[in-house]
This record gives C-alpha cells, structure tokens and sequence, in this order.
C-alpha cells in the first residue's frame, strides 16, 4: 500500500491502519476562527462561558505513533509538532499526583483534599470538605462553587460520545443539577479538574509546568517544545508567590500543548510503571492505582479511560488504557500488547475502527 511522504511504516503489517487514520482527520479546521465560536468545544457551553479565556493555536494534520516493547514502528503526519492536547492533560494531572504521593505530599488519596490544603481555596463547608483527591481524580468528586471564575455549574448534565451509558437524570448541559454526595455521581467535567490542579499547585508549592519538567519531562528526554499555559486571567497567590493555576485541557483554551514524540514518552513511562532507565518517576503502584476501575464508574480510573468492560471501544483489548481529549486526541496503552500510540487530530468516530485495525496487524 503506497503511503504519503509524511507516512514511515518499519512494520509495514501496520500500512493499511496508518493509511486509514491518515484518511479519516477531524473535521475541526485548521485555524481557529477569529470569533472563537467555531473552534473547540466551549462553544456548546451556555452563555457567557461560550467563550475563550486562554491562547489556542492552529492545528497541525492528523498525526501518529505506534511503539512496540519501545521500538517505533510507524509515524505519519508531523509529530513533533506540538499542538493543544486537550483532555489528555488530564492524564497529565494524575501523573503530577504521583509524583506528589512518591514526595509525601499526598500519602493517602482518601483523604478529604481540606487537610493538605489552605482555607479559603475551595474545600470549606460541610459539603466540599468532604471531597478527596481521589473523587477529584475520578471525577466523582461533586464539588460545587467556582474555579478561576468558571461555575461548576458550566459542566453539568454533560456527557460525551464514546462515553457508556451512566445512571443518573437527563438534562441540558449547564442547567443547575442536584448535587449528590461526594463519591456517589459521576460525571466528565473540567471546571472540577481545574480546582484538582488549583489543589495540586497549592500542594507542591510550585508551578504545574515547573514540577512536570523536572519530575518527569526532563528525565525522560522529552523536548523543550511542549508548553502548559493557563487562562489569561489564570494567576493566583501561592506562598507569597504570583504563579499560574493551570487548567487540565483546553476547554476554554490554554493547557498542553506538546507533539506526539513527547507523548509517547510519556505513554512509555505509564508502559513502564513509573521506571525510567532504571530510576523510578513515579511510585511502583501508581499506575496500577490510575487503572484501578472507579467503583461507579468502571470504565475510568485515576483521570484515563479503561476498556475492562470493553464499552468504550470494543475493538481495543480489555487491557487498554486511554488518555483522550477533543479534536480528538488519543493516547494509548495496552500492557498485554507492549503497545503505546499517539494518534491526533482524528476523526473519533472512526476511532474504535482505527485501534481495532491496529490490533489486527499486530497479533
């Protein structure tokens, strides 16, 4: 099968999948429009959150990467270009956790987030006080009031495409939900990650951005190319110290942008269990903790999608784990098959084809 000059196959049993993503790219434009209206997902939010509070910038082709065991064995589009990430920053959040379980900093994940954290930066009141970081990581958290000026409120009633059918009412996105008891609802949202990194930066003391370089970019061998910017407004007091709180996506702009060499480095450590070069990232079980099926929600853990019960795609095996963001943006890890991908800028309706291509050729 011919393949674009953009396109290198080392297993060319992987062409036909590689020619099908190449086939299938999103139909986001490339630019983003000067209204903002046309470009991300903000713009199904209720008025006046329609609208963009940090920097995007113009995409690139639908791009890739396929590893086995380590070893490359196909790349397509431009994949050290760095362009926004989206949700999969969420990912990127929970990695930041353990690196804050493996310093002390969060010895217990049950433990309601208040107790490591000053007052007054949203964990009061007899309601959010109850909140722990793992219902933040597990997005069963319910927590209520308003994150770098954005009302939880935005993200309620929201659910997404590939997402399993989940208990609970019908309703518009945006209208005022009933609350539920922390831990007992589930729900995709990004107004309560925001409040998880606001959280973690008042934990570590330091940028998100720095922490992530020094803990795991740098000693990977990731590029100085990516970048993880806040909203315009994005910028809080912490220890005396004006730094950006950082969103966890690109819903109303700002968060990762990075290229998909980078994320493959990153998916690789996940592969490894938190171990580079001998030297341990992360702690042991940290990933095995990520992969853990929320007990409500079984199809996610700790900020990744699993496919234990094969909902979310039924093509990929029951081992697969998936860090996705809109546009779409996919990163993919599968223990069993050694495998990690980076697949961006594509089509996610043809998404559960794609990795059931791949999984084809490879076994």
């Amino acid at each position: 099968m011919e393949l674009p000059d953009n396109a290198c196959v080392t297993d060319r049993r992987l062409a036909p999948a590689v020619a099908f993503a190449m086939a299938h790219e999103t139909p986001w434009r490339r630019e983003p429009d000067p209204a903002g209206l046309a470009w991300g997902i903000h713009g199904a939010d209720p008025a006046p959150w329609n609208r963009l509070l940090g920097p995007v910038s113009p995409r690139g082709p639908t791009s890739g990467l396929i590893l086995r065991a380590g070893r490359e064995l196909a790349r397509w589009g431009e994949p050290r270009r760095p362009d926004l990430t989206f949700s999969v920053a969420k990912t990127y959040l929970a990695l930041l956790a353990g690196v804050a379980h493996g310093r002390g900093l969060l010895p217990d994940p049950d433990e309601p987030v208040r107790r490591r954290v000053p007052a007054g930066i949203g964990f009061d009141g007899e309601h959010n006080s109850q909140v722990t970081w793992t219902h933040l990581l597990q997005q069963t958290s319910e927590w209520e009031g308003e994150c770098l000026g954005l009302p939880d409120t935005v993200d309620r009633y929201r659910r997404l495409a590939f997402q399993p059918p989940a208990p609970g009412p019908a309703g518009r996105k945006g209208d005022p939900r009933p609350l539920q008891t922390p831990g007992s609802f589930w729900e995709y949202n990004d107004v309560r990650i925001n409040q998880l990194a606001l959280a973690l930066l008042h934990l570590f003391g330091e940028p998100l951005p720095e922490v992530f370089e020094q803990s795991i970019m740098a000693p990977i061998g990731a590029s100085q190319d990516w970048r993880w910017q806040p909203y315009d407004h994005g910028w809080v007091e912490v220890r005396g110290r004006r730094m950006p709180s950082v969103p966890g996506g690109s819903h109303w702009g700002g968060g990762v942008s990075i290229g998909c060499e980078d994320q493959a480095l990153i998916a690789q450590l996940m592969l490894q269990h938190g171990r580079w070069q001998g030297r341990a990232l992360l702690p042991g079980d940290w990933f095995e903790r990520m992969c853990a099926p929320c007990a409500i929600a079984p199809f996610y853990g700790y900020l990744l999608w699993l496919n234990g019960t094969r909902e979310v795609f039924p093509s990929a095996p029951a081992t697969s784990v998936f860090a996705i963001g809109a546009g779409s943006s996919f990163t993919w890890v599968d223990p069993a098959l050694e495998l990690v991908a980076i697949v961006r800028w594509f089509d996610s309706t043809h998404a559960d084809a794609l990795f059931g291509a791949i999984v084809a050729a490879l076994i």
